[in-house]
């Protein structure tokens, strides 16, 4: 029995470290034990140059690329937009004005991960990472690669009390059609209030439909060996009713063999590009008919978008389109504020069902003491409470076999040519001092999916990144610059180790103080507030173990 309970604590610890070291793996930004490594991508177009459209074919109707020519006439250069650059409270941002796109978002209030503290680019043109819109519909439309537009509002910066920067792009008349962007935004947000208007300069009627897109390439968001941007999701992401929350793996898009193959219509949704902390979002909520498309383009960039439909537009009419665009971090309250499912994209793994309230009661210690490190302390406090009654029947179970381990021994080194006769004094012995072998497994494996959530938590929360705790705790989402909470961990461990039953193997009873060792060596690289985490549990569960040896009179 003894070693039926040594298998499954072996067992725990193996699969725990197995996952720990493939999350550093994807930490590092190196493939995963258990995925296959994306397929590569080609080189973006350079900063401003068209890209497809890459709608679904059956909206492709009367949308001409922009570069095409007509046939044997000569091929003639792509049309080319300027920046234009803007700044709010929260944000810097560019647009082209080739299709009115915002081309890049810098977020004032977050840093990147260079010594420096640049502010974090979300969007951004050396990836091909941008918010576009458009036309399709009607042949020659006004689309994001073939409309060159006219900024026509003079603001560039949110002045001081105002509560709105307002910027309005017209395009010439393409197609029959001039399109209008408008984009607001508003002080201490980060979204952006889009309306589409859409002038019918033709003699005829007609009705286009508008598509709002995300484009990227397919390239890892790390910046650095501390940042965390990989183990995360990173790619395409779409919600509506009839599929909830879907991810879509950049791996499994291929130009002109793969795109997204569930359910693409529905009256709801929204489409976005994740990765580790921050999102993109386009954004209706108006119940409307909308159809997604995921896809990877002929210049290996990647496109996640949604197509429109509009009412028809009669002879000299205007119609419009009211949208929203998020661009920011992924704080979970006001991204499920802004709409339905958008906070899921915040990448808890499997665990969503456990590190949910988690972090809800960790920000909620968090809004009444104002730091996050102490705030996981106090966390690991009450969750210690809250299985107190299960760690003390495992620590129970634990100082009784330390308290029978010397007749065991005695037994075992007695009966050693007796294999047979050994275990049944062996079981003699652990039913007369009431001594289940099993007693400590159970409570240990109960908590583990806690840990494992609340690991997911911790990094995957944008709040934690770059808090500080006290003194050179500076950073709770990077590792601890002198090592200190780590070097702690690994004696706490070891202390455990003293605290409990020796294995009646001397081999066993080696590798039971090498294996703290080992696995307190990976958190050397991990985090700051997941360290301290596992430290303060790690001394609570001491303090009880050795309370608990000294009432059932323990010798340590």
């Amino acid at each position: 029995m003894t070693d039926i309970r040594r298998t499954v604590l072996w067992v725990v610890f193996t699969m725990s470290l197995v996952f720990l070291w493939d999350g550093w793996q994807r930490h590092q930004g190196r493939p995963s034990m258990f995925s296959p490594t994306p397929a590569a991508t080609t080189q973006p177009a350079a900063a401003g140059a068209p890209a497809s459209a890459a709608l679904p074919a059956a909206m492709q109707t009367g949308a001409t690329p922009a570069a095409a020519a007509a046939p044997g006439a000569p091929a003639s250069a792509p049309p080319q937009g300027e920046l234009v650059a803007i700044e709010t409270d929260l944000i810097k941002a560019q647009f082209s004005t080739l299709g009115g796109s915002l081309v890049d978002v810098a977020l004032l209030k977050h840093g990147d991960d260079t010594p420096e503290r640049a502010p974090m680019r979300v969007l951004d043109r050396q990836r091909a990472y941008a918010a576009q819109s458009g036309l399709v519909g009607v042949p020659n439309a006004p689309r994001h690669d073939n409309a060159v537009m006219t900024l026509v509002s003079p603001e560039r910066k949110l002045a001081d009390g105002a509560q709105q920067l307002n910027l309005r792009f017209e395009s010439p008349e393409l197609g029959g059609l001039k399109l209008v962007k408008t984009y607001t935004f508003e002080r201490g947000s980060y979204v952006v209030k889009v309306r589409h208007e859409v002038v019918n300069a033709g003699t005829a009627p007609v009705t286009p439909q508008l598509y709002l897109q995300l484009q990227r390439d397919g390239s890892s968001m790390s910046q650095g060996s501390q940042y965390l941007g990989t183990h995360t999701f990173t790619g395409p992401a779409l919600y509506h009713d009839k599929i909830k929350y879907t991810k879509v793996e950049f791996k499994d898009l291929v130009f002109n063999k793969k795109e997204f193959e569930g359910e693409r219509k529905a009256q709801d949704g929204w489409v976005a590009m994740v990765q580790h902390y921050f999102v993109s979002a386009w954004i209706r909520n108006d119940k409307a008919d909308r159809e997604f498309y995921v896809r990877q383009n002929n210049d290996g960039l990647y496109v996640a978008g949604m197509v429109l439909p509009m009412q028809p537009i009669a002879a000299g009419a205007t119609a419009h389109a009211d949208d929203l665009l998020f661009v920011g971090p992924q704080e979970e309250k006001k991204l499920a504020d802004l709409a339905p499912g958008l906070y899921l994209v915040k990448d808890y793994g499997f665990f969503r069902i456990l590190a949910t309230p988690l972090f809800w009661l960790l920000d909620q210690i968090h809004n009444l003491i104002g730091n996050w490190g102490w705030s996981i302390v106090l966390l690991v406090v009450l969750l210690k409470i809250a299985f107190y009654g299960l760690n003390a029947s495992a620590y129970r179970s634990m100082a009784k076999m330390k308290k029978v381990n010397p007749k065991i021994m005695e037994m075992r080194e007695r009966l050693k040519d007796k294999p047979q006769q050994m275990q049944q004094e062996m079981m003699r012995i652990y039913k007369e001092e009431k001594v289940n072998p099993l007693g400590s497994c159970l409570p240990i494996l109960l908590q583990v999916p806690f840990f494992i959530a609340l690991y997911w938590v911790l990094l995957s929360s944008v709040e934690m990144r770059h808090a500080p705790w006290l003194l050179w705790i500076t950073d709770l989402s990077a590792k601890d610059p002198f090592y200190v909470l780590p070097v702690l961990l690994t004696l706490s461990s070891l202390l455990q180790v003293w605290l409990q039953p020796a294995p009646p193997d001397p081999m066993q009873a080696k590798m039971m103080w090498i294996m703290p060792l080992i696995f307190s060596g990976l958190f050397f690289f991990f985090p700051a507030g997941l360290v301290l985490y596992w430290l303060v549990n790690n001394l609570l569960s001491i303090a009880q173990q050795w309370m608990i040896n000294k009432q059932l009179g323990v010798q340590h």
